[in-house]
């Protein structure tokens, strides 16, 4: 995959907001642990951002799925992990089975304003016994009439503190547990106000990420519409594992460049920092390992790349996609601690860059499928599992 002339415009424009209007807040927004979503979303949607590879009937660009690519890798130029991983899931995990499958109706009322950046979405899977385990999900909708009523909770979601809705994974039968699922666009807000029967019951403060909001939801007897339901009803864990797919691309491009600024600011440093009469850089040790890591992001970047070209022109691309999202989990943990050590004390300190890429990085293994999600899905597509396991 090689980005084109038009990818390096949209990358150069993306680039100049995050500089102008997203990294001189960032400092403010982690101490406060929120960032003003809607703010920062409506910025983005004026000029196009979040609907790069959204059908252009609702505001979007039409573009392939290398612009996806190209935004999350951009992404990773913004000082901290929280607020690009709170735009990812606008554009690649809230939205992309609505734009699939949902209806014109549902279309209209949430993708397009999302992509204009007017509403904030959310991704509702996670539920607090259901995190790895998507099948095992507990929350149910029954049917009353043309509505759903819905109870249950979701938990570690992303945006939810801000969100005006959620894509919302939720039993709506009583079938086998992959295929009684259905998603379900639920409204979350009323004239600003949480609507009746939803529940903010915890902001989650986290180790990292702080900059973004996350919440665990309760929903009591909340109705919507039935004709709020993405596709056909039962088909929710498939279009989900779909929307995995291009969630863990995404997951793989936006390590690349934070993971590129780690490595370079670790280099600055050690050219810097004097130690027993000449620099932590001419440290042979030191010069080898910063070599060694850089190649291991380089072979990160040719993986995803490479998924990104097979699924762009049409291939099933689970099995490398699931590589790339575990590689880049495994890297985002080695490459800001190994940086880290280098830094000495004050790599220790919270307002080092790199200790906020340390905190903020663990969560590439957890997040979106845990490692041992992608071995045993892995390890199924390489026939050597001992029984399936869903992916």
């Amino acid at each position: 995959m090689q980005y084109t002339h038009e990818h390096l415009e949209i990358q150069k424009t993306l680039k100049r907001y995050i500089d102008e209007h997203i990294n001189p807040h960032v400092d403010e927004w982690e101490a406060a642990e929120i960032f003003p979503a809607h703010e920062v979303f409506k910025g983005l949607g004026n000029l196009g951002l979040l609907g790069l590879c959204k059908p252009e009937a609702h505001g979007g660009m039409g573009l392939d799925y290398s612009y996806s690519m190209l935004m999350a890798e951009t992404l990773g130029h913004i000082d901290c992990g929280g607020v690009p991983m709170a735009i990812g899931v606008q554009t690649d995990m809230a939205t992309p089975a609505l734009a699939r499958f949902g209806s014109e109706e549902l279309k209209r009322e949430f993708l397009a304003p999302s992509i204009a950046g007017d509403l904030v979405g959310c991704i509702g899977v996670s539920e607090p016994g259901a995190g790895s385990d998507v099948a095992g999900i507990r929350s149910h909708a029954r049917k009353d009439g043309d509505d759903y009523v819905i109870s249950g909770q979701k938990m570690w979601i992303t945006n939810s503190l801000q969100a005006d809705w959620m894509c919302m994974l939720v039993n709506t039968g009583e079938g086998p547990m992959h295929k009684n699922k259905s998603l379900v666009i639920v409204p979350m807000r009323e004239n600003g106000q949480l609507r009746k029967g939803i529940e903010v019951a915890q902001k989650i403060r986290k180790i990292g990420m702080h900059s973004s909001d996350t919440g665990l939801i309760y929903f009591d007897e909340v109705r919507v519409p039935q004709r709020n339901r993405i596709g056909a009803e039962g088909q929710g864990f498939i279009y989900q594992m779909q929307q995995f797919q291009e969630e863990r691309l995404w997951c793989a491009a936006s390590t690349l460049q934070s993971l590129t600024n780690c490595i370079e600011w670790t280099i600055d440093w050690a050219q810097q920092r004097k130690l027993f009469g000449a620099t932590l850089a001419d440290q042979q040790w030191v010069q080898f390992k910063l070599a060694e890591l850089k190649t291991e992001v380089e072979s990160l970047r040719a993986l995803t790349y490479r998924a990104c070209e097979l699924y762009v022109g049409g291939q099933d691309v689970l099995e490398l996609a699931s590589m790339a999202k575990l590689k880049a989990g495994r890297l985002n943990r080695l490459v800001p601690d190994t940086c880290l050590q280098f830094w000495g004390g004050m790599g220790f300190t919270l307002e080092n860059k790199v200790s906020r890429m340390y905190r903020d990085g663990r969560l590439a293994s957890i997040g979106g499928g845990a490692d041992e999600v992608m071995l045993g899905i892995l390890s199924k597509i390489m026939g050597i599992a001992k029984k399936p396991l869903p992916a």
